[in-house]
């Protein structure tokens, strides 16, 4: 995450404390009810949690992003009653607003397909959603990647591989799951990222000047999960 990105994030959650302040500041003064806001309009926490990972990762690896916006929203409009029929009703509909978000996403994330570069084994993909993964990776020339989990877990090793050039990056995301990745002991790590009641534990001594070979930095984003980083 960039200084701009940080910055935006922090600007971001500032103001909905701000908002969530001036909220309870008036439901004291009794001009409003917090708890019935709360209430009826508690899936909006999701929705933003969901657009401040698009701000922190600099809307790229939106999957568990836009899953957040989309829980939130589905069930907000279920509490406004928007769906009072059976949800079949409402199969063509949300079938074209979903075609339009993929129309929408999609030049975000893949642009001309002529220009995408095709994965090579130097490289990692890695997005589990209700599941769980164990990956292991040699190659010597390691590149950097992604790894993305939603309510489920990945097992990333890299004890075995080297860094190209001398250094990578790696986006790791987990959204209500765990992360665990091993590094070899000889690499620098640089951790950036702001969880969101989560964590981002490094198990780790850093390497002397001396005894450093290489420099892998990871820019973490965490909702709700976990990401452990060890030799």
């Amino acid at each position: 995450m960039s200084a701009t990105r940080g910055s935006q994030s922090r600007i971001f959650w500032g103001l909905i404390f701000i908002v969530v302040g001036v909220l309870f500041l008036l439901d004291q003064v009794g001009e409003i009810d917090v708890g019935h806001i709360f209430s009826r309009y508690w899936p909006v926490i999701f929705i933003l949690i969901g657009v401040s990972m698009l701000i922190a990762n600099d809307f790229k690896s939106t999957g568990p992003a836009v899953f957040f916006i989309l829980f939130g929203a589905f069930f907000l409009l279920m509490d406004m009653r928007i769906f009072d029929r059976p949800l079949w009703h409402y199969f063509w509909p949300l079938l074209i607003i979903g075609l339009g978000v993929w129309v929408l996403v999609k030049p975000a994330r893949a642009g001309d397909k002529k220009k995408i570069p095709e994965l090579t084994p130097d490289e990692l993909r890695v997005s589990q959603v209700f599941s769980s993964t164990a990956r292991r990776v040699e190659s010597p020339s390691f590149k950097g990647g992604s790894v993305e989990v939603v309510l489920g877990s990945a097992e990333i090793d890299l004890s075995a591989a080297g860094l190209e050039g001398g250094q990578a990056a790696l986006s790791l995301s987990a959204v209500l799951g765990t992360i665990v990745l091993r590094v070899r002991p000889e690499w620098q790590v640089v951790i950036e990222g702001t969880p969101i009641l989560g964590s981002v534990e490094q198990k780790r001594a850093q390497p002397a000047d001396a005894d450093k070979k290489g420099t892998l930095r990871i820019n973490a984003s965490v909702v709700l999960g976990s990401i452990h980083i060890g030799d």
